[in-house]
């Protein structure tokens, strides 16, 4: 099912309780970074007991995500995941906030359009949801998916 993409945080998603687990990660602006987060966050789901599918799901989610920060914005950037509500059903929300975007002419060369480009795509076909909110901490850029 493709996500909707939405410019702004749904209201509607009611965190759970106060006992909602959250795992926070900072993300190292550095080659290798993606693959350090990954295995952490497998560690993470793993012990929340979701199932392997979910996992691989929530890994490819977690790591266009982090790409996206590293390859397009700038640092610091960090990795959040929490348990939300919609519509009744638990999900894994994943959440990446960075601080803006890379301007122009400072140095980085636009991305080759056959290598990238297509992450957004992936994140909108896993999630239940997903969307962007731009607050003072900087940008995030959040999935939901459905938890199995």
């Amino acid at each position: 099912m493709a996500a909707q993409l939405n410019v702004v945080d749904p209201e509607a998603v009611d965190r759970l309780g106060p006992d909602a687990v959250d795992h926070v990660c900072p993300l190292p602006h550095a080659p290798g970074a993606v693959s350090a987060v990954r295995g952490r966050v497998r560690t993470v789901l793993a012990e929340w007991g979701l199932s392997p599918d979910a996992i691989m799901d929530a890994l490819v989610v977690v790591s266009e995500l982090l790409t996206n920060a590293l390859v397009h914005a700038l640092p610091p950037a960090t990795l959040r995941l929490s348990w939300v509500r919609i519509d009744g059903h638990g999900a894994l929300r994943v959440e990446v906030t960075d601080a803006g975007p890379v301007l122009a002419g400072d140095g980085w060369d636009a991305p080759d359009p056959d290598e990238h480009g297509r992450g957004i795509d992936i994140v909108t076909a896993l999630a239940a949801r997903c969307g962007i909110r731009v607050g003072t901490e900087g940008i995030t850029r959040w999935a939901d998916l459905p938890a199995a």
